[in-house]
């Protein structure tokens, strides 16, 4: 009874200083039937805790209480970020970007209002806009950080905080940690200033400064005839992909008319990421009456872009391309214009992009999971992550950036195609230059986090000794850090038999989704070409029986 009653207090004092109507409206309706069980049962897990600020920043579903993204929760951590910026010295400007998500314009607001408020200066970007023009403002005007409020492509109740310092980089350790000490430091909205105005409104200089930024990844003399079927997924991405699509000279991509303006609701998908099941079926409806040469997509905020190719075996008649797949082309684009420094990507990724560098004598690194860690490779000339983000031009947006990976993908494609060739014939020629790369996931979406934490431990304490066949030669707790990688929740398997040139898994819980992810390559060797389909059927198989034994294995 007294443990109620304490959650029953902690509700109405949020109550009393929420300064939002909506939210105030929702939770007045959930104390007034706090005697339910399913009511109760929702404010306990509403204030049980709060959502906490990470490397990721804040992440989570809308609505009432310290659980949930809402106004309250966002001045806070805006308050907590002004505290740490002023503490470090790094007082200044403070830009801030949004999406067209519920709430996304009020929370960057309100962020502005803090900064102000806080003897800072804030800068909002003109309207709701992609992640990557957020990420190069930072940079261009010489900010001290950015904010983005975005939840990317997560369901549509959910938003997001996402933090940028002065670099144009997201936030890593120790930052995450000081930042969130000043959040946990401010005890009552009272004592947070908000200012009514002061903030700027920037003008669309800074979105005609990315769009010329971005035309630098392209050949001015390359081929640009390539028609495209385009989805923005109901984001914020079309408008800056048309207008840099009408600079580069490419013809005006057919864009799917169901999917093109932005909607919070995201009415057409179950979830807005096009690596979903359905995400992209309407893109592939279309083409089916366009017949373009690629379909492009990007994820609602447009730091991610998802590629597709025409394939009769397909029952779309279309194949998405794997991350890791857009990754190694993206890579090979940019050997051929020569580009020097380091190519990077992430644990979790294909090995193919390695033997790429290698071979183009330049140097590879890989970083743990996210470009917060793979912005951060020294000497960073080209990195990707096999989640569809991609950064071709770090030192204009040091982030992934869904618009400048479609046009360096859209260029590759335009180069192939005036020879007579596809993407899908570079892929083959990589293959057989470095051996066929095949990879797959195994994704487990819970509701229950602790059924995560169960499969990791179950890992942990009986880890496997063979999979499909394959027996595993060495593994990895992530978790101890090592000299060339920071300590992270997850674990990592080699593998080996007379089949495979190599095999490796990585499994580790999502940073932002309820999911625990599970990454699978095998590499096969292809003497040649008359022996590629025979590989990628082995493959397949292959991964689909590592696939089986490490569910298996995990329990779920």
């Amino acid at each position: 009874m007294a443990e109620t009653t304490l959650l029953l207090d902690r509700a109405r004092q949020w109550l009393a200083e929420d300064p939002d109507p909506d939210t105030r409206e929702e939770l007045a309706a959930l104390l007034a039937r706090a005697a339910e069980p399913a009511v109760a049962a929702e404010l306990a897990e509403r204030f049980a805790d709060r959502l906490q600020f990470g490397t990721a920043g804040l992440r989570g579903e809308l609505g009432a209480g310290p659980m949930r993204m809402n106004r309250a929760v966002v001045i806070r951590a805006a308050a907590g970020l002004a505290s740490y910026l002023r503490a470090n010295g790094d007082g200044g400007l403070v830009v801030v970007g949004y999406d067209a998500r519920h709430k996304s314009y009020e929370f960057a607001r309100d962020t502005a209002a803090v900064m102000v408020g806080a003897g800072l200066r804030a800068a909002l970007l003109p309207r709701p806009l992609p992640t990557p023009v957020l990420a190069f403002a930072i940079r261009e005007l010489g900010a001290a950080a950015g904010v983005m409020v975005t939840a990317s492509h997560n369901p549509p109740r959910d938003n997001g905080y996402k933090v940028y310092l002065g670099d144009g980089a997201q936030i890593v350790p120790p930052a995450d940690a000081g930042i969130a000490a000043r959040i946990d430091a401010v005890a009552s909205l009272t004592e947070v200033p908000l200012a009514a105005d002061g903030w700027q409104v920037l003008g669309e200089e800074v979105l005609d400064a990315y769009l010329a930024r971005a035309l630098t990844v392209l050949d001015p003399a390359g081929p640009r005839e390539l028609e495209v079927v385009y989805t923005p997924l109901h984001g914020v991405g079309r408008d800056t992909l048309l207008a840099a699509w009408k600079q580069a000279g490419f013809p005006a991509p057919t864009v799917v008319a169901a999917q093109a303006e932005p909607d919070p609701d995201f009415p057409t998908v179950a979830f807005p990421n096009p690596e979903e099941p359905g995400a992209m079926d309407l893109a592939f409806a279309t083409a089916a009456t366009v017949g373009p040469d690629l379909v492009i997509a990007n994820d609602p905020d447009a730091d991610r872009c998802a590629v597709a190719v025409p394939d009769p075996a397909a029952g779309s008649g279309w194949r998405m391309l794997r991350g890791d797949e857009v990754g190694a082309l993206l890579g090979a684009a940019l050997v051929a214009k020569h580009a020097t420094g380091t190519f990077a990507t992430t644990i979790v990724s294909a090995t193919l992009l390695g033997r790429i560098a290698e071979a183009a004598g330049l140097d590879y690194a890989e970083t743990l999971t996210g470009f917060k860690w793979l912005s951060r490779a020294e000497g960073l000339r080209y990195g990707y992550e096999e989640a569809l983000g991609y950064c071709v031009d770090p030192e204009g947006v040091r982030d992934k950036d869904g618009i400048t990976a479609a046009l360096l993908i859209a260029e590759l494609a335009a180069t192939l195609k005036r020879s007579g060739r596809t993407l899908t014939d570079l892929l083959d020629d990589l293959a057989l230059t470095h051996g066929l790369h095949a990879t797959d996931q195994l994704s487990a979406r819970v509701e229950d986090l602790s059924l995560i934490t169960a499969a990791m431990g179950r890992l942990r304490e009986q880890p496997p000794t063979a999979l499909a066949g394959l027996r595993v030669t060495r593994a990895d707790d992530l978790s101890a850090g090592s000299a060339e990688l920071p300590p992270t929740d997850g674990l990592r398997y080699y593998l080996a038999g007379e089949q495979v040139r190599s095999a490796r898994i990585v499994v580790r819980p999502s940073g932002t989704e309820p999911k625990l992810k599970c990454y699978l390559e095998v590499v096969l060797p292809v003497a040649g070409a008359a022996e590629l389909a025979d590989a990628r059927r082995a493959a397949a198989g292959l991964l689909a029986a590592l696939k089986r034994d490490l569910a298996a294995a995990a329990g779920i």
